[in-house]
């Protein structure tokens, strides 16, 4: 607090060009009265403390002291409160009271008495020249030295408590901490190096819509080399860089960790570039305003790797009713899934006996009622990739025995960070996920079969294959097929042999028929002169008959009794 009292009363002592160049160090309008130049110094100095600023305010303050001691040799001044006298002949150069040379240990902290205020001429005159009285009078200021009690000591660098009138009126610290006690969340897939902006409040002035904020930050000779000696350039690869400046907004709340959160219609430039931001995601609802994906920003393009050369970052938003916002700028390493799945396992396996006491207090939690759980299912295919687990994981904070496999979730989160557990869909952070050692111990089973892809976990914590009864069951309904087939076969060789035997009946019955027909139809028409000569042609066919086969004996069998009938007529 001491420090910053002492630093607003240097900046109370600067001129016009001190001011100048220290709002032109820090990036801000440098244009304007001396009164708006120091209000203005003196809230960069509230608002925007940084380390650069303060020591560039010494510098200043340095110089003017040694302005001052070559001043009070030229003059030959001894006394302790006297006044220099006009010199006509040094181009109406005006100085003022000095004290007497002081020690090198009470420059910080030099007091000089009050005296006359340069007139506008004389300021145009000296623009070098240095002022060690910081009274002076202009509107809203009073040049009369505060008033002072018995038990208060006269201090000339006191800031005079009227406030500033219009648009130059500054918001209460009290309601705008300049550094808010805000706690990002940590991001796994990044290790902090450093802090290059401490988390620092959006603070809006005055009663416009748009608001605006410029930031400063400065990186050390290692820092830069850090990130210029990570930078990936290599042909047909877009450049990236490992280690990386990354900026960060969210909202101004101090009870937990924050989240990463875009104040409405902001646009960032870092050193006079347009940054890029995440594309807002479009909505339906109307009269709402498309939100920003929360995630951090990479500017390290846009970032000068230089250490004597500071960045500045402007930011524009619209000032939003009750909520408040920060801005925070870190150094980070950015890391690979196959990078935070390695620090995973050196983490360690949770012991197999933790998972097989969560499987007894499941299955036996239900023991007394009439309806009771006897054994579950787990499935040790993941539900991201639907392939076998690998490395089997859950966080710690699930209830629910089904795992996922480690890798697979981190590769999804690397593309697109949820970290949401694929199971129960609650959240599943880095920090909480463990690997499960029941689980592994199953995967490297010999007991389990490779085509396995679903066991039976049992109440004595034990676990069985479940395609086994499956196979049981594929079997049995097979036998079952093939004599059913069996079956249909032979009623099918029955059919046939009654088809063929009705077929082969038929046939002798139509040659008897014919032979009937043909014998009573030559017994009617012929004469019986002609009898003798149809009996001589019977057996001469009878004759031939042997030449055939075997088979047609039976025809001539038949033929015979039938020449006996025709004798007997």
């Amino acid at each position: 607090m001491a420090d910053s009292e002492e630093l607003e009363n240097m900046v109370l002592s600067f001129r016009v060009s001190e001011l100048q160049m220290l709002l032109g160090f820090a990036g801000r309008n440098k244009s304007g009265r001396k009164n708006e130049l120091q209000a203005r110094a003196l809230e960069l100095l509230r608002l925007r403390s940084h380390p650069a600023i303060r020591l560039k305010i010494r510098e200043l303050y340095k110089s003017i002291q040694a302005d001052q001691m070559a001043a009070h040799q030229m003059y030959g001044q001894t006394g302790s409160s006297s006044e220099p006298q006009i010199d006509q002949t040094m181009h109406n150069r005006n100085y003022y009271s000095t004290r007497q040379a002081i020690s090198q240990q009470q420059q910080q902290q030099a007091s000089v008495s009050a005296g006359k205020e340069l007139t506008p001429a004389h300021q145009a005159s000296l623009p070098q020249a240095p002022r060690t009285n910081p009274v002076y009078q202009s509107t809203g200021y009073s040049s009369v030295a505060p008033q002072r009690t018995p038990n208060t000591a006269y201090n000339p660098y006191q800031y005079p408590t009227k406030v500033l009138p219009g648009p130059l009126q500054i918001q209460p610290t009290s309601q705008y901490p300049v550094h808010p006690d805000v706690r990002l969340k940590k991001l796994p897939f990044f290790d902090l190096l450093g802090e290059l902006l401490k988390p620092s409040s959006l603070m809006p002035q005055g009663s416009m819509r748009m608001q605006e904020n410029t930031f400063l930050f400065h990186l050390t000779p290692q820092q830069a080399t850090d990130i210029a000696s990570s930078r990936d350039c290599r042909a047909g690869s877009k450049m990236d860089y490992v280690v990386q400046v990354q900026m960060r907004f969210c909202l101004q709340e101090t009870s937990c960790e924050q989240e990463d959160y875009f104040p409405p219609n902001i646009a960032v430039k870092v050193n006079g570039k347009l940054c890029p931001l995440p594309n807002p995601i479009p909505t339906n609802k109307p009269s709402v305003e498309p939100k920003r994906p929360p995630r951090p920003i990479n500017i390290s393009p846009l970032v000068k790797l230089s250490p004597t050369v500071g960045n500045e970052i402007r930011v524009t938003w619209s000032a939003d009713y009750g909520r408040r916002y920060a801005i925070a700028v870190y150094l980070v390493r950015k890391l690979s899934s196959a990078e935070l799945l390695s620090r995973l396992k050196n983490r360690g396996v949770k012991h197999s006996d933790y998972t097989r006491g969560l499987i007894k207090e499941k299955l036996n939690e239900d023991a007394d009622s009439e309806i009771a759980t006897t054994s579950l299912r787990v499935s040790l295919a993941c539900p991201l990739g639907k392939m076998r687990m690998c490395t089997p994981c859950r966080a710690s904070t699930c209830s629910h025995l089904q795992c996922f496999d480690a890798s697979l979730f981190l590769q999804m989160n690397e593309r697109k960070p949820t970290w949401n557990c694929p199971v129960c869909d609650k959240p599943a952070l880095y920090d909480n996920l463990v690997i499960d050692g029941y689980f592994q111990e199953v995967l490297n089973s010999n007991k389990l079969l490779p085509d396995v892809n679903e066991i039976q976990l049992l109440q004595d914590g034990s676990w069985e294959n479940l395609v086994l009864k499956k196979e049981k069951d594929k079997d049995k309904e097979r036998n079952e097929t093939k004599t059913a087939a069996d079956s249909r076969d032979n009623k099918i060789d029955v059919d046939t042999v009654d088809l063929d035997e009705s077929n082969s009946t038929p046939a002798p019955k139509e040659k008897k028929r014919a032979v009937v027909i043909d014998l009573i139809s030559d017994s009617e028409d012929d004469d019986d002169d002609n009898t003798p000569t149809q009996s001589t042609k019977k057996p001469a066919s009878g004759i031939s008959s042997p030449k055939k086969s075997q088979t047609s004996s039976i025809s001539s069998t038949s033929e015979s009794p039938e020449l006996m009938i025709i004798d007997l007529e």
